[in-house]
């Protein structure tokens, strides 16, 4: 699914116009972007949360020449499904 497939979803149930539809969307991720960008969690009931985290530099090796090569510190996006999201996907499968 796209952001695209999502704006058109919203139109579809919500009836506002497509340009609302895609700024409600836009501004929604904007909000989670910037609370991710000052390290602070995001938790959407039912759904998950989302967390930076910080990943200590560490020694590795360029798979193509063998070089061995220094990965800097850095922070990275991480996601944990909500057991709801989780028990659901499951029921969905079993059918």
């Amino acid at each position: 699914m796209t952001k695209i497939d999502i704006v058109t979803n919203l139109y579809e149930k919500l009836g506002f116009s497509k340009r609302e539809c895609a700024h409600i969307v836009d501004k929604f991720f904007d909000i989670i972007k910037d609370t991710l960008e000052k390290e602070e969690n995001v938790k959407i009931s039912g759904f998950g949360n989302f967390f930076v985290r910080k990943k200590k530099a560490r020694r590795g090796r360029n798979p193509q020449t063998g070089e061995e090569i220094k990965i800097t510190e850095r922070k990275v996006l991480s996601f944990r499904l909500s057991q709801v999201l989780k028990d659901d996907i499951n029921i969905a499968r079993k059918q």
